[in-house]
């Protein structure tokens, strides 16, 4: 396993977040795809230098993040959606990750047979009007086309986990004909959505592309979570990282922080906190 940080959690210009990275030691770093790397904004001109300056620094790209307003679930507007996700994969792939992370959104339940939609490329019912289509056909619409997309290219898609069990995901990513879809594994988000974020681990074995290290607290009588600084929460890291190890995981950590007054200064710590744990 090899440790990252994401950009974004420092709030920092680029050139600035990439010199830090390097100061703290790391070997990867993962970026949104947006602003001055949007797909539209970066050439192939502009794909060699930033690969170059990467280098410069020693570091790594380890993904892409691609961050959208609304999730692969909703029907409205989605062809926009999957074309700018299929540029994003193609940047990864261009700028050596090979990786896209998306928000994986709950996995909808089957349309009741009342509510059924004809398989057409419209969303069509059969002798009706146009009519949006059912989020659970939207997702899997989205995710066949984005699959077949990576397969093409060689680059996967990677859904950050949480809003399921693991064991749903992998069961859903199973009726899927691609190795293009895996997975962005992010520990807090499983502990804040009810689910046990070590021993849903090996249900993803196989599935598992990119992960992020990230901690969150549970706390009151309700259970209310919160994200917290690495170290500091409820996960325990020395078994989350033995776990990754048991299961050959040999992909990235990627230290993340979303929230805090000092997001820098927690992300240089977590990164010394996990290299406790991570050779």
């Amino acid at each position: 396993m090899k440790i990252g940080i994401c950009l974004e959690s420092l709030g920092l210009p680029l050139k600035r977040a990439l010199h830090e990275a390097a100061r703290l030691g790391v070997t990867g770093v993962q970026v949104d795809a947006v602003g001055d790397l949007a797909p539209e904004q970066l050439g192939q001109t502009g794909r060699r230098e930033f690969r170059t300056r990467l280098r410069s620094f020693n570091l790594e790209l380890t993904a892409l993040g691609c961050p959208l307003r609304r999730g692969l679930d909703v029907a409205e507007d989605l062809q926009p959606r999957l074309e700018q996700v299929r540029k994003v994969m193609t940047l990864s792939y261009d700028l050596g990750a090979r990786v896209a992370i998306v928000e994986m959104p709950r996995i909808p339940e089957a349309p009741k047979e009342s509510e059924a939609l004809a398989v057409s490329a419209g969303g069509l019912l059969l002798g009706a009007a146009p009519t949006r289509l059912h989020p659970a056909k939207s997702l899997r619409e989205a995710l066949t086309d984005l699959g077949a997309h990576g397969d093409r290219i060689g680059a996967t898609l990677a859904l950050e986990c949480g809003l399921d069990s693991a064991d749903k995901l992998a069961g859903y990513l199973t009726t899927f004909n691609t190795g293009s879809l895996g997975v962005n594994y992010d520990p807090a988000n499983m502990l804040l959505n009810g689910f046990d974020p070590i021993q849903s681990l090996p249900a993803l074995t196989g599935r598992l592309v990119h992960a992020h290290a990230r901690d969150a607290r549970l706390s009151g009588a309700s259970r209310a979570g919160l994200e917290v600084p690495l170290g500091a929460g409820d996960i325990d890291w020395l078994t989350f990282a033995a776990v990754l190890e048991s299961l050959e995981y040999r992909g990235w950590l990627v230290v993340e922080r979303t929230t805090g007054d000092n997001r820098a200064g927690d992300v240089a710590n977590g990164v010394t906190f996990l290299r406790r744990f991570v050779r």
